[in-house]
């Protein structure tokens, strides 16, 4: 049987999987030898499309119109006998839904997300990423792209408006935003995997395959377990009917995404026990990961930038903030370690907010129509910040621009 890593001896993992009763989920030293196999393996219908991407600029502009459904029924690519291989059957492979895929627990899960607005950004780059950056096999694919100091602040941009494409209701739907959005990420994962592997330096004894299946499932938790347990330690509340409808939509996701069926958890006791093998055998940090936690927090700096003395003050409150949301998640050893602001003022006061958030929430589920109301609300201010993300940072979420960005 394998220790306890880490991650969850002290700070919010040990919290929540205690107030879960999920603690004792455990993995044999078997179960661990069958995951590190995933390490080897990458996703052989999008690197095949990837290659084929890379043969002239027309085939990508094909690849999109055959995503999002502009193909005439003439030359569908899935159907087209005259259309590439590979692009048939990637667009065969993403268009068979899964026999468990339940479209109204997609919708439901969906809102469950959205009732949170833009509180839901929190989890996101503080526990999720900042999380992730724990595990440094994971993380040098990420170094590899280079420019990290500065593009830090256009991915966390990036990743944020991606989230909102994917968790909006109604958009997983075949050709709709959030599908296209899930499709593109695991085409852009695939030009990665073919720019790292062409690398003379990539140490694959130590780092593995880049952007191998171990590491796409990590990413698919981190949205999905850690943002929702991440919410719940800032005071949001689920149904234990509402967890499980969030996890159901990210593993549709996933498996858009790319992720082998058996990575992909099919419920909450499922997720843990991934997530336990996941922080014993892949969350082992390193420099890169003190890198690219410096750059997270100078991105969130730089929200004062050319405000003055005003400005300084903004920066220095959100620096601290996010960065006691980090702590209080990944606890003081992991933090230390990426050498996160130490603030225990702010720590109080993200505690003392996430109270009156569950006493919010509380009286939410007692007061007929609140929920409803709520979700509204929470759609409403998404999809302005997403209109201001775009206007602001001018994204493009064309394949395009996510090759270039790869």
């Amino acid at each position: 049987m394998v220790d306890d890593p880490v991650l969850f001896r002290r700070g919010g993992f040990r919290l929540v999987a205690r107030l879960r009763g999920v603690e004792d989920l455990r993995a044999d030293d078997g179960q661990v030898t069958r995951l590190r196999e995933f390490a080897q393996r990458q996703d052989g219908p999008a690197d095949r499309l990837a290659e084929w991407l890379a043969r002239e600029p027309g085939n990508r502009e094909r690849f999109e119109r055959a995503l999002s459904g502009e193909a005439t029924e003439a030359t569908e690519a899935g159907k087209a006998p005259d259309a590439a291989p590979e692009l048939r059957e990637f667009m065969a492979v993403v268009e068979a839904t899964p026999y468990w895929v339940d479209r109204r627990r997609l919708e439901k899960g969906a809102r469950a997300i959205t009732r949170a607005g833009l509180l839901g950004l929190f989890p996101l780059g503080d526990m999720s990423l900042m999380g992730g950056y724990l595990a440094s096999r994971a993380t040098k694919a990420l170094v590899g792209t280079g420019e990290i100091e500065r593009r830090a602040t256009k991915r966390l941009v990036e990743t944020a408006a991606w989230w909102i494409d994917v968790t909006t209701p109604g958009a997983m739907d075949r050709h709709n935003t959030g599908f296209r959005a899930a499709v593109n990420i695991r085409v852009v994962h695939a030009h990665v995997r073919r720019a790292m592997n062409s690398r003379e330096d990539w140490d694959y004894e130590r780092w593995d395959r880049p952007i191998n299946q171990v590491q796409t499932a990590g990413t698919l938790l981190l949205f999905s377990l850690v943002y929702v347990f991440g919410t719940q330690l800032l005071g949001l509340r689920y149904s234990e009917q509402e967890r499980a409808d969030i996890l159901h939509l990210w593993r549709y996701i996933g498996w858009l995404m790319g992720v082998d069926e058996e990575l992909l958890p099919a419920d909450e006791d499922d997720a843990w026990r991934l997530l336990w093998l996941l922080a014993a055998t892949e969350f082992i940090p390193d420099d890169d990961s003190k890198r690219l936690a410096k750059a997270l927090v100078e991105s969130h700096a730089a929200i004062g930038e050319g405000r003055g003395a005003a400005g300084k003050v903004l920066a220095h409150v959100n620096v601290q903030v996010h960065s006691a949301i980090s702590r209080l998640v990944l606890g003081k050893e992991n933090a230390d370690f990426l050498e996160l602001p130490d603030d225990p003022v702010a720590q109080a006061a993200v505690v003392a907010a996430a109270g009156v958030n569950f006493a919010a929430e509380t009286a939410r589920r007692l007061i007929p129509g609140a929920t409803a109301v709520q979700e509204l609300l929470g759609g409403i201010g998404r999809r302005r910040y997403l209109k201001r993300l775009h206007e602001v940072f001018k994204l493009d979420t064309t394949l395009r621009q996510h090759v270039r960005a790869a």
